[in-house]
């Protein structure tokens, strides 16, 4: 008891648990809630299809976020910055490039998912009739406009209570959506149009909830901030979104469009095979998946203030926090996993337990350093995330056409479980021997 005293005496850790916890109770809901969608829609609609379902909203996810600039994280890093500074001009300006970025990458995105529909059907579904669902589905883009910054500006103005209850609301009513799809006996398109109802609704709370607060914040004329108030900061904020931008395109190559690989390399049943195991990796997520969005403020505060003890213990702490949950969970997934798939998904998705097993290797020890990422951006290294990911990146895809022949859609398990404990584990030294470095440098001043 008295190591759980010491952790909740740090009121910087305190704020970052009881934020997390916001996170967490809607997104355990959510979780179960998505859970329930990923059954019903995986029963209702047998492998091969529910293989379909997953190329078709990851091939929408993979163009939008390459067209993004991860720009909630800009606004975190910059408008938290100018805030904790009480320099209130620059931080509406801020919001106001980034908002202005975001709407550029949505329009860029909705064209190019227009443009490539056509060798998505072909390629990835291998069904050419589909081209029309994926210009459909990708509608969701234009309600995502600037979602990414009003996220950013809620975390900074402390709202995570809103982010968390749009975040169950819009998973009770996709799940809805899908119970009646099952009741009535729809397919596909009855399922895709309750992905695409729920992300609409949470995109246009989330961003009215933004709007609202940087009103009440900065003022209703906010938005005439003129933007040359940033000319000084200009070049380090691009530099710091095109990094980050190229860091997720490199992310989207190498983990988050692993359904898309699978399904153009081997068929839609291995993908719907490993887009269920997939699914069951997110119960070991549950808890630890929050931690990054509200540690990142709280972090970029701390070092604006050069607290380099606190920043370290914080981590040091939270990883301990995150391995108490994940490796209980990951043991138990491995030992009752089959059951699990069984009693759930049903025994026709029983190929999917080897590639769960592999995966949670991965994902366990990417959860322990959940904080890797976030500390490099709020160190001001930006680039150094995106060097090392990119390297993971090529090693992975040229093992791809070596190993996947042979091995089949476990070695894509296999290799994403590489790829997150290769860059994971550079990416956490790295921040550690910064740390290690500065409180050096503090203690002989």
């Amino acid at each position: 008891m008295s190591r759980f005293h010491r952790i909740f005496a740090n009121p910087l850790l305190r704020r970052i648990i009881r934020n997390s916890g916001y996170l967490f109770s809607a997104r355990g809901a959510s979780a179960a809630m998505s859970m329930l969608q990923s059954i019903l829609a995986a029963r209702l609609l047998g492998p091969s299809t529910f293989g379909v379902l997953g190329a078709l909203t990851q091939f929408t996810s993979v163009l939008n976020r390459f067209a993004s600039f991860r720009i909630d994280e800009l606004v975190v890093r910059y408008v938290g910055h100018y805030e904790e500074r009480g320099d209130q001009p620059r931080a509406a300006a801020t919001f106001k490039l980034a908002a202005s970025l975001e709407i550029s990458g949505s329009v860029l995105a909705f064209g190019l998912i227009w443009l490539l529909a056509p060798l998505g059907a072909k390629f990835f579904i291998h069904d050419p009739q589909m081209v029309q669902w994926f210009r459909i589905y990708g509608l969701i883009v234009l309600f995502n406009l600037i979602y990414e910054s009003a996220t950013g500006i809620l975390q900074i103005f402390d709202h995570f209570r809103v982010i968390a209850v749009t975040m169950a609301a819009q998973s009770a009513f996709t799940l809805t959506l899908i119970v009646l799809a099952v009741v009535f006996r729809q397919g596909l398109m009855a399922v895709v149009l309750a992905y695409m109802a729920g992300k609409a609704l949470g995109s246009v709370v989330i961003t009215a909830a933004a709007l609202r607060a940087a009103g009440q914040a900065w003022g209703a004329g906010w938005w005439r901030t003129p933007l040359r108030l940033l000319k000084s900061e200009r070049r380090s904020m691009l530099t710091f979104a095109f990094s980050t931008n190229l860091s997720s395109t490199i992310s989207l190559v190498a983990k988050d469009s692993e359904v898309l690989w699978v399904s153009a390399f081997l068929g839609t049943t291995e993908a719907g095979y490993y887009k269920t195991a997939l699914a069951l990796t997110n119960l070991l997520q549950i808890p630890v998946s929050p931690l990054p969005k509200v540690t990142f403020p709280e972090l970029s505060r701390e070092i604006a203030r050069k607290n380099w003890a606190n920043v370290r213990y914080v981590l040091k702490q939270g990883s301990r926090l995150a391995a108490a949950y994940s490796l209980p969970v990951m043991l138990t997934l491995v030992l009752f996993g089959q059951p699990i798939l069984r009693l759930t998904y049903g025994a026709d998705y029983l190929p999917a337990y080897p590639a769960l097993v592999i995966l949670l290797i991965g994902y366990t020890f990417t959860n322990i350093f959940y904080w890797n990422r976030v500390a490099l951006l709020a160190l001001a290294r930006p680039v150094f995330p995106t060097l090392v990911n990119l390297s993971g990146m090529l090693i992975k895809v040229s093992l791809i056409f070596v190993l996947v022949p042979v091995y089949g859609y476990l070695a894509f398990a296999a290799l994403l479980s590489g790829y997150y404990v290769y860059t994971v584990g550079i990416a956490a030294g790295r921040v550690l021997l910064d740390l290690r470095a500065r409180l050096r440098d503090a203690q002989t001043l």
